[in-house]
């Protein structure tokens, strides 16, 4: 897989998750909604966590789908 190819399905799914987690937050107040960020219950970094965990089941999907095609296709 491409590295900067893969780099940018990681930025857009955390932009995807990140405004949908806090679609309010992002409109009402955006740099305030940035700032709180590092006094959240779940941490500082708890976006790219959750960006991580969600990229990495849909890559395991995409190597079971690759997989399937060269064996059955």
């Amino acid at each position: 897989m491409h590295l900067l190819k893969e780099v940018k399905i990681f930025l857009s799914l955390f932009l995807l998750l990140s405004l949908a987690m806090h679609f309010q937050a992002w409109l009402d107040h955006p740099l305030a909604h940035i700032k709180s960020l590092s006094g959240s219950p779940m941490g500082l970094w708890h976006p790219f966590w959750i960006t991580a965990v969600v990229y990495i089941v849909l890559l395991l999907f995409r190597l079971v789908w690759r997989t399937g095609k060269r064996v059955f296709g």
